[in-house]
Formats: structure tokens, C-alpha cells, sequence
């Protein structure tokens, strides 16, 4: 697995681990998680992962020579 691939499954889970903590202290709501408020600590989370995760796919697939 290479370094940038590695990085960013870190950064995935930190990520998560993140979410879970807000979670459970706060509570997190729907609109909050889909529709932010730009002052929220969820403002642009939800893409941000998205596009961090879709990142870690595009490289397992490149290293394993596969197509989506």
C-alpha cells in the first residue's frame, strides 16, 4: 500500500473517530450532517469525507489494475 493511500485512510479515521466524539457529546442532527450552517463543525465534513473516500478508492483500483 503507498504512503499517500495510508495517509489518507488515517485521515478517513480520524475523520470518523471525530464524528463519533461530536456525536456522543452533542448529538449530531440530520439537517446539521446534510445541511450545515457554515459556523457549524460539520460545515463541509460530509464532502470532504466523501471525497476523501472516494480518493482511497480511485487509488485501490489503480494498484490493483481493476476498473469502478
Amino acid at each position: 500500500m503507498n504512503k499517500d493511500k495510508q495517509d489518507k485512510i488515517k485521515k478517513l479515521l480520524e475523520m470518523q473517530k471525530k464524528f463519533i466524539a461530536l456525536d456522543r457529546e452533542k448529538g449530531v442532527e440530520a439537517s446539521e450532517y446534510f445541511a450545515p450552517d457554515d459556523s457549524s463543525e460539520m460545515s463541509g465534513f460530509k464532502e470532504q469525507y466523501r471525497d476523501l473516500a472516494m480518493e482511497i478508492v480511485d487509488l485501490a483500483h489503480e494498484e490493483k489494475g481493476s476498473k469502478k
